[in-house]
């Protein structure tokens, strides 16, 4: 699977990485992902997202119901 979170949308990003000596090699930053459990007391069931820490934040402020009806709606989940 790729390295995007479920809920915001982050993926790897391409940038230079700077030596000492200010010599520009590319290199990755890669998103800071976990892949997670959550309960849709709606559902009554669990659901398993790959999501980054930001994303985390993001269903603690919006609640998992609404953070899961935006990634479905921007397409980063299939249910």
């Amino acid at each position: 699977m790729s390295k995007v979170c479920q809920i915001t949308g982050k993926r790897t990003i391409v940038g230079n990485k700077v030596s000492h000596s200010n010599r520009k090699t590319k290199r990755t930053f890669t998103p800071n992902l976990h892949t997670k459990r959550f309960f849709l007391p709606e559902e009554n069931r669990f659901i398993t997202l790959k999501v980054s820490t930001s994303g985390m934040r993001t269903i603690n402020k919006i609640g998992i119901k609404e953070a899961v009806k935006r990634g479905v709606e921007a397409g980063l989940i299939r249910l």
